[in-house]
């Protein structure tokens, strides 16, 4: 017997035809069935499978029930998990002898039918034991060995040698590859503690929004402003992977009904966001894989276009625990800039891979950060397969990496390699922020082909976010700047770039015309003109981490030398306009440029921030 155990928020199914082969099913009501906070169990019964394999795999639920604390089992027949198959009559037989003896045990128990096709939906919670797998046999005694399906951990050291995790001496590794390990693989928990970023993020405009589902933000005119800096940022970073890249853009809404969004859907899985409408039920995107995927298998692709990118600024939902929903982190509505490279073989992708992943590490390293390698790998019979491959991506990234290798669960994922990249925060978690992954089933599932010759082919797809998600990147930010011994964001980033402050409005018509100056640019720049103090002018430019703040007085308007407090180094400068264009202009080279979202003066502006 092969057993999957799903902790999960809700199941629903309901029977729509007599399965093909199948001559007496059980009677049943053609009409859906939900079922909440229950531990789902996908069973397939295999020839051999008796009540001593019954006893134990009711016993692994059980406990397993209490672990999780589920309030319900659901026993659900899943014959895709083996080909060994009991008859369908005996399949029956023990199934029902599952739910009995689940029953037996004072435990509310629901099975669903044996012998239908059954269209069906599941949200399952994410955590650590969440998702199981486990295979159950009968030795010759009549006693019952339990394999558990959970991951297998190794570690790819840089000389391209593997450990087991349990045999490995992480004293050897760095500090943050160690912690990286000890919290993503063994589980220990994070030091905890409240959040010195989310503080920062709230100030500069980042919030929940009350008025909506959890997980929600709102941005205000300074949070908005990074945002889309960031966006642009995203594009231009895309359009570094050394090929052609095609935006698109599209809905977030696509129809469960459509067997390719369903199939994918039904992988994906435990986090599904559905709506409700006229038309029936919608599964909300939870990255551009859908309507990339709806569009391109419309075009007509020959060998000679690949590869090539399509990218969307994607609003993208995963229904995450109401507990565990994030600032900026983890949401269940967020933006990604979500890159899908097709190419025209897996030896391709690999190689395009070893490039992107390049990228990633580096525009980390732009904020003086660097990843730690979680490389996922979809089951061992793939692990054996891709060692050298392995050690290829940890040589190109000069440093180890934890491989965590599923196991065989009978479930067609569409990818081989999904690769994490990691930062260690503040409060000692890992957080994971870009993405790489290779995707060798999708494009049949969506129907996506290209020509060579006579012949039509399926592409091979990666999916990345090179910088990951717009919020993640955003974290990262925020967790880098608190670092510094002045926190700052990089300028390019900052919302103010400069402030000018004048002594009096007297000089107010030289602060617009430097600030003209400036803004012609492409720089951001305000003007505090607000009848207070000049200390309190300052400290709250200080606040704002405004990276240049201009004193303008009457000796600076006299000499054309400016008072400069540059906050990246903590002096005072007496720097020309020209000399502070030109230092702007180095600083902000390659990245993108956005006019203020807020007025120029200071004074007009509601007090839209938490100072």
């Amino acid at each position: 017997m092969r057993v999957v155990l799903l902790h999960s928020d809700w199941i629903e199914f309901e029977p729509v035809k007599v399965a093909k082969g199948i001559k007496n099913p059980e009677p049943v009501e053609k009409k859906p069935h939900r079922i909440e906070e229950a531990l789902v169990a996908l069973v397939t019964v295999e020839k051999g499978d008796n009540e001593d394999v019954v006893v134990q795999a009711v016993e692994d639920m059980l406990r397993v029930m209490r672990e999780v604390k589920a309030e319900r089992i659901v026993i659900y027949p899943w014959a895709h998990l083996s080909r060994n198959l009991a008859s369908p009559e005996k399949a029956v037989e023990i199934l029902t002898k599952l739910s009995e003896s689940v029953k037996n045990n004072g435990i509310e128990v629901h099975r669903a039918p044996f012998g239908w096709y059954k269209a069906f939906r599941i949200s399952v919670k994410g955590h650590p034991l969440a998702e199981l797998s486990r295979e159950f046999k009968a030795d010759k005694e009549g006693k019952v060995k339990v394999k558990k399906g959970e991951k297998k951990f190794y570690i790819v050291s840089e000389e391209g040698e593997f450990v087991e995790l349990e045999k490995a001496d992480l004293s050897k590794f760095s500090e943050d590859f160690q912690n990286m390990v000890r919290k993503e693989a063994l589980k220990e928990p994070a030091k905890g503690g409240k959040s010195i970023v989310h503080e920062y993020l709230s100030r500069f405009g980042f919030e929940w929004e009350p008025m909506a589902d959890y997980g929600h933000m709102r941005l205000g005119p300074y949070a908005a402003l990074i945002f889309d800096l960031v966006a642009d940022y995203a594009r231009i970073v895309a359009r570094r992977s050394g090929i052609p890249v095609y935006e698109v853009r599209g809905t977030a809404f696509f129809d469960l009904k459509e067997k390719p969004v369903k199939e994918h859907a039904d992988l994906f899985g435990d986090r599904l966001y559905t709506v409700e409408t006229d038309k029936g039920t919608f599964v909300l995107r939870y990255a551009a894989c859908h309507q990339q995927f709806a569009m391109v298998k419309d075009w007509i692709i020959s060998y000679k276009n690949l590869p090539f990118g399509m990218l969307e600024i994607a609003d993208s939902y995963r229904y995450e625990q109401s507990g565990e929903t994030e600032l900026s982190f983890r949401l269940r509505r967020f933006w990604m800039p979500d890159m899908h490279v097709f190419l025209r073989s897996e030896e391709e992708a690999k190689e395009k891979l070893l490039e992107l992943q390049d990228l990633i590490i580096k525009e980390m390293e732009k904020l003086g950060r660097s990843y730690e390698l979680l490389i996922n790998i979809v089951s061992p019979r793939q692990f054996e397969l891709y060692k050298d491959y392995l050690r290829e991506i940890v040589a190109r990234a000069g440093k180890p990496a934890l491989v965590a290798v599923y196991p065989e669960t009978g479930l067609n994922y569409y990818w081989t390699i999904n690769i994490e990249y990691v930062i260690r925060d503040h409060l000692d978690r890992p957080r994971e922020i870009g993405t790489v992954q290779i995707d060798v089933g999708n494009s049949k599932r969506f129907g996506i082909t290209y020509v060579e010759g006579d012949e039509k082919k399926y592409p091979v797809i990666i999916h990345t976010a090179i910088l990951g998600s717009i919020e993640r990147y955003i974290y990262a930010l925020f967790d880098t700047a608190i670092r510094k011994k002045k926190p700052m964001l990089p300028i390019w980033v900052s919302p103010i770039q400069v402030r000018i402050i004048p002594i009096n409005n007297k000089l107010l018509n030289k602060a617009d015309e430097i600030a003209d100056k400036l803004e012609e640019e492409g720089f951001r720049v305000d003007i505090d003109d607000t009848d207070r103090t000049l200390d309190r002018k300052i400290l709250d430019a200080e606040k704002e981490w405004v990276p240049y703040v201009v004193v303008l007085g009457e000796k600076e308007v006299a000499s054309g030398q400016l008072s400069v407090r540059v906050r990246e180094d903590g002096v005072q400068r007496k720097m020309s306009l020209e000399e502070l264009i030109r230092e702007l202009s180095e600083k902000t080279r390659g990245y993108p440029k956005r006019q203020i979202y807020f007025a120029r003066y200071v004074s007009v502006r509601p007090k839209f921030l938490k100072l």
